[in-house]
C-alpha cells in the first residue's frame, strides 16, 4: 500500500509498508523494549553481591543468633525478617499462635518475638511458656497500662507498642541479646551492697552445694528448696512451676534472707536493666508467687515490708 503525499519520491519510498516491512519493525520495537525495561546489570550485580555477602556472613549458623517471629501479620513479619536477617541474624516466621507454639518446640531460639492477637493460641497465653528457654520481646498494637503488666509480669522482657521503627525494634533485640548471653556465662555473684553477713541464706536448713566443677549452689530456706542450675523450685517437696523473673525474685529473697529489698534492687536483679517499670509490675509478680506456693502453705514466706519493699519473714 502506498500512502499518498506531496514529498518527494525518495521520502514517499520510506513509508511504504509491506508485509515482511512490519515483521522487521515488530522484531526491532521488542528488542528496543526488552532494552529498555530489563533490570540494570549493575542493580542485579550489586543484589547478587549483597546476597553472597550476606550467605558467606551467616555461613555459621552456629554462631547465628535465631529468632522465631510469632506475627499473623505476613507482611509486618517479613518487613522484620529482612530487616534482621540482613543484620545478620537467622529468623524463622510463624503466623498463629499454634504453628509459633509448634516451632519453638522443635527447635531452641535465642529471643521470640512475639505478637499479642494471634490465631489459634493468643500472645498472652504463650509468654510464659516463650520466657522460660527464651526472652521475649511482645510487639503489639495494644498499648494500655494493663496489656503490658500482663505480659511483663507473665515473663516477657519488653514491650514495644505497633507501629515502630525497625532500628529501635533492633536495638531493643540487641540488649536483649547480650544480657542473655551475659546471664549465661556468668552465674550471679553476690548482691551488691549486701553486707557479709547477709550474703547466704540464714535459715536453720539453710545450706549450699558446689562441686569441684563450679557448680552453682542450691539455696534452701525452711520449706524451700531453689536450684539455679535446674531454674527449679519445690517447696514442702513438691514442685512449684516458676516464670524465669519469679525465679530470680525468689532466689535474690532466699540468698539474702534478713534483707529487706526494694521493688528497684528486685527490678534491677531479675530483669538485668534500669529500673523504669511501674511499681504494678513487682507487685504483681509477687502476688503470683504467693499464689502458686499457696498450696504448699508457705506463701507466708514473703514478707512485705510497707513503705519499703519485701523480704523472708
Amino acid at each position: 500500500m502506498k500512502l499518498k503525499s506531496n514529498l518527494p519520491y525518495e521520502c514517499n519510498r520510506n513509508i511504504i509498508f509491506r508485509a515482511e516491512d512490519t515483521k522487521i519493525a515488530v522484531f526491532f520495537a521488542l528488542i528496543y523494549m526488552y532494552a529498555i525495561l530489563r533490570p540494570d546489570q549493575s542493580a542485579t550485580t550489586g543484589r547478587e553481591v549483597d546476597f553472597h555477602r550476606r550467605s558467606q556472613y551467616n555461613g555459621e549458623e552456629r554462631n547465628m543468633e535465631k529468632i522465631l517471629i510469632v506475627e499473623d501479620d505476613a507482611s509486618n513479619s517479613q518487613m522484620i525478617k529482612e530487616y534482621l536477617e540482613n543484620h545478620g541474624y537467622a529468623c524463622t516466621q510463624a503466623y498463629s499462635g499454634s504453628e509459633g507454639k509448634l516451632l519453638f518446640s522443635m527447635e531452641e531460639y535465642d529471643l521470640v518475638l512475639l505478637d499479642l492477637m494471634l490465631p489459634g493460641i493468643p500472645g498472652e497465653e504463650l509468654v510464659g511458656l516463650f520466657s522460660e528457654k527464651a526472652p521475649v520481646i511482645v510487639l503489639s498494637a495494644k498499648s494500655g497500662t494493663d496489656s503490658k503488666v500482663e505480659v511483663l509480669s507473665a515473663g516477657a522482657e519488653d514491650y514495644l507498642c505497633k507501629p515502630f521503627d525497625l532500628p529501635e525494634l533492633l536495638v531493643r533485640i540487641q540488649i536483649r541479646l547480650r544480657r542473655s548471653r551475659e546471664k549465661s556465662a556468668v552465674a550471679p555473684g553476690p548482691v551488691s551492697g549486701a553486707g557479709d553477713g547477709d550474703r547466704e541464706p540464714q535459715g536453720e536448713d539453710s545450706h549450699g552445694e558446689s562441686g569441684d566443677f563450679g557448680v552453682r549452689k542450691t539455696y534452701t530456706y525452711r520449706d524451700w528448696t531453689l536450684s539455679p542450675d535446674t531454674q527449679e523450685m519445690t517447696a514442702c517437696g513438691e514442685s512449684v512451676e516458676l516464670t524465669r523473673h519469679e525465679f530470680l525474685i525468689l532466689e535474690l529473697l532466699i540468698r539474702n534472707p534478713k534483707r529487706v529489698f526494694t521493688k528497684q534492687m528486685i527490678y534491677e536483679y531479675a530483669w538485668g536493666e534500669e529500673y523504669l517499670a511501674e511499681d504494678k509490675t513487682i507487685n504483681v509478680h509477687i502476688s503470683n508467687i504467693r499464689s502458686k506456693l499457696k498450696k504448699s502453705g508457705t506463701d507466708s514466706y514473703i514478707q512485705t515490708v510497707w513503705g519499703l519493699g519485701f523480704k523472708l519473714s
